[in-house]
This record gives structure tokens, sequence and C-alpha cells, in this order.
């Protein structure tokens, strides 16, 4: 196979934790479907609002993979800013385009799909097992039969022909890597999306990993999330209820500590899931310790790392109203109509440990499982900070934490990558003592040796978001992390 299988056959896969070194990472940058979205379906795709593609990939996802390559590899990038600028006119990090960077260690999900459609068998079964989900017509199979592998993966991806006739849906969602699989040590989990717009998704990431040469050494490694084996004989509205349905997104999992795993129950995760998550950990014995977060299942906060992520092994960044004191505005002695409900009172936090699964502990609050991982998972010895969305003043935070303020990716601990929309989340920032500075700056930095991703500490990398915040999700979201240094 051609494309990334170029600079090795496979590759080292461990994750066990959010902050350590990240040495690589599964992305997809913006495709030609996410100019497709319309807003009579934006909100069945997921979507809140249209986004301008162009100014999305040029002007914002540029810099964040311009970000990720000077620190995970930076031969790739470093003395070319200049030539890969904005107002460049080559289509530099496009994965079709010949002169894309193909690194091993910043990979788009785009390539390792043409990859394997490289192979016949594989390329006539998931041509099929696509052309059955959308209902096609067997005419359409054989056309799509007739493109090579990587206008054919274009295609899987954004539903859109070369001549731009939209075939079926596109994937919109497929820039967010983090929900369709996670790394939990040296074992992957493969999701369930809640929404079917998001089937295709979990079709393609099944396929690539359980055919990639990459991931060949990791295929026993390979969990699955097993659905309820009787939930086809209940009635539908049965069946749809959250004790019998399966299905779990990457942002609602997070591996915190080598023996530690937190599991969120959302609107996009079920107690039945994260259950039978538990279950599969603690047989193979990947943790001995899985903390089940369940937070309001509303819009608003999706999954739990758009309410909470972790920036150095001391340090995270979360909603105020989920947190132990809630909104600034609750602590005012006026009264506002618009102040919100202390949602803090829908949390509920439970803890199992391997082997003691019929005995959880109950942990009060938010506060309190973060203090105690940093503590005693991660074993800082320094105060435990918290620097809370918006500065915690109301409204900045709910704003904020809307265009993904809590969202934030670790390169390593105590350097992370946002929204440069962010500005009261960026005060608190600083305020704890980290320099925050914009990507493009920090880039100039690089550039001229007055800095280096080795030697950079306690900072907070701003992206520009105003098309990349409209698809509501940061970061985060849009890395799959496939390994990091351990703590």
């Amino acid at each position: 196979m051609a494309g990334i299988t170029d600079h090795t056959d496979t590759l080292l896969i461990n994750v066990s934790s959010e902050i350590g070194t990240l040495r690589r990472l599964l992305i997809h940058s913006p495709d030609r479907g996410l100019g497709k979205v319309v807003p009579s379906k934006a909100q069945d795709w997921l979507f809140e609002d249209i986004v301008h593609l162009d100014m999305m990939r040029r002007d914002e996802y540029d810099y964040y993979v311009k970000i990720l390559l000077y620190f995970l590899d930076p031969d790739k990038v470093r003395s070319r800013i200049a030539d890969l600028g904005p107002d460049s006119d080559r289509s530099f990090f496009k994965p079709d385009h010949a002169d894309y960077f193909k690194s091993d260690r910043v990979i788009d999900i785009q390539c390792l799909l043409s990859d394997i459609l490289a192979d016949e068998v594989i390329r006539t079964r998931l041509i099929a097992a696509i052309c059955g989900i959308e209902r096609t017509s067997f005419r359409t199979q054989q056309q799509l039969s007739q493109y090579e592998p990587t206008e054919l993966a274009k295609i899987m991806i954004s539903g859109t022909l070369p001549d731009l006739t939209m075939l079926f849906a596109p994937l919109p969602n497929f820039i967010f890597t983090r929900d369709i699989g996670i790394v939990i040590n040296d074992h992957i989990l493969l999701n369930k999306p809640a929404k079917m717009a998001r089937t295709r998704e979990a079709l393609l990431a099944q396929y690539i990993f359980f055919n990639h040469p990459l991931f060949i050494n990791y295929q026993e490694n390979i969990l699955e999330i097993p659905d309820n084996e009787h939930a086809f004989l209940l009635p539908d509205a049965d069946a749809n209820r959250d004790v019998t349905r399966s299905t779990l997104e990457g942002g609602d999992v997070m591996m915190i500590g080598k023996r530690h795993l937190i599991i969120g129950v959302s609107e996009r995760t079920t107690l039945y899931a994260a259950q039978q998550v538990m279950r599969l950990v603690f047989d193979k014995n990947v943790v001995d310790k899985v903390t089940i977060l369940q937070i309001p299942k509303k819009r608003d906060y999706m999954h739990i790392d758009t309410v909470f992520t972790q920036v150095k092994r001391n340090v995270w960044v979360l909603l105020g109203s989920l947190a132990r004191t809630g909104d600034e505005a609750k602590k005012r002695d006026v009264i506002h109509f618009f102040a919100p409900k202390n949602v803090s009172e829908d949390l509920k936090i439970m803890q199992f440990t391997k082997g003691l699964e019929q005995k959880p502990v109950e942990i009060e609050n938010l506060e309190d499982l973060l203090i105690d991982i940093s503590k005693n998972d991660l074993g800082t010895t320094e105060p435990v900070q918290f620097i809370y969305s918006g500065n915690n003043e109301f409204p900045f935070g709910a704003r904020e934490q809307w265009t993904d303020s809590c969202n934030l990716l670790a390169l390593k601990d105590g350097v992370v990558v946002g929204y440069d929309r962010n500005e009261k989340t960026a005060d608190a920032f600083r305020a704890s003592g980290f320099e925050v500075i914009g990507a493009a700056k920090l880039l100039a930095r690089f550039e001229r040796g007055e800095s280096s991703p080795e030697t950079i500490e306690n900072t907070f990398i701003m992206l520009p978001s105003a098309e990349l915040s409209r698809a509501r999700g940061g970061s985060h979201c849009m890395s799959l992390p496939l390994l990091r240094d351990e703590i």
C-alpha cells in the first residue's frame, strides 16, 4: 500500500494520559463535504450553522496542522512556513495533493482510507457496505468501483463526486477524529456514534483499524462495544431508551492515568455503553479503575470534553457551572433573569475498581475528582488549579464553553491548543501564569529560532476560530492521539 506506509509498516500505539508529550495522532482536514452542508440539514448533520470551507481550511485549520507538525514532525514544516502561508496558492495540506507532507506522526485518516482501498477485496466490500447503508442503486455501486483509491476515499467521506454532484450525505463531523475511536494504553476502543449522521464514520473506522498495515500488530487489542443482544426484539420506543441502547463517542472517554479511565454519560453516550466498556477493559486488564461521570443530557455539553480537559499535571480547564461553587453569577446577591441553573446538581460521579465493581465509590463533585486524579494518579505535589471557562464571569462562562473554551488538546504537559475567540478564558490562563499566544506569532518565533517546541512551557496557543467554532468542536475533538510519552 502507498501513502503513509512509505514511512513505516507498523507504528507504536500507546496513550496513558491526556498530557504526556504527544508523538502521533490521527486528524482529518476539512473536506469538500463540509461545503455541502445546507441550512435545512445542518442540525440533522449535527452542525449549528453552515461554514465557509475555504476560510476554515486556509485561515484556521491550516494553523492547527502547522502547529501539530512543528511539535510532532518538525522536519516536514520547519523553514517552510512562509511558503505555505494562507496567501500561498499551494494546497500543501490536502491529503490528495502531490506535495502533501505524508507524515507518519500527523496522519490524516483519509490517507489510511486511500491505502486500504488499493486492496480489491476491501474495496469491493466497503463499497457494498456503504451503498447498503446509504440505500443506493446497484448501478451506483458499479460507478464507485471505477474510481481510483484516492478519489474513492474522498467520495466515501464527502459524499460528493469529482464533478461536485452529491451522491449521498457528507460526513462533516469526520474532522472530529476523537469520536471514532480512543486509545487506552495499547488498546483501541472503536466507538458507536449516537446519531445516524455518523454511521458511515464508524464503518470507515472499522475498516481502517482492522485492515490497515499500521495497526496489524494491534488486531487483538481492538475493542468493540457489544450491542444489547435482545434490543432488536424490543419495540422501537424501548430499543431507543438509554438503558438498552449502546452508543458511545470518543469525546466521552479520557485516558486520564495509566490505570484510570473516565467515561462520560451524556447526550451521546449511554450508561449501558459505559458499563459495557468498563467490563471490557476490566476483563482484558487494560485498567484498574473506571470513573463513570454523568453530565446533563444537553446539546450545550454534548461530551465530557466540552466541559473539562486537562492542561497540566496539576491544572484543569472546566465550566464553572459544573464545578463545586457554580458560576460566578450565582455568587452575587443580584438575581438576574438570565442566570443559569446550577447544573452541578445534575452531575453524578461513580468510581469503580476492578474486582470491587459491586462497591463503587460516589464522588461528590467534579473538582474533587480532578484533584484526586492530579494527586493520586499523576503524583503531583503542587496545588491543583482550575481555570474556568469565561474566567467564571457571567455570561461568558456559558458563551465561551459553547465555542469550546474547555475543549483543549495538550501537546505536552502545560502546553495546550485552543480557540482565539474565547478571550475571557484566555484572561484566566494569563492570571494563572500561562503565556497566551496566537498560532501565527508562535510559528514565527519557531522559524526565527527564538523558541522551540522542546523549550516552550506553560503556554496557551490560540488558533483562529471564526469558522472552526461553528462546527461545535475544539482542538481536543479534532485529534485522535495514538502515541504519547508516559508521564
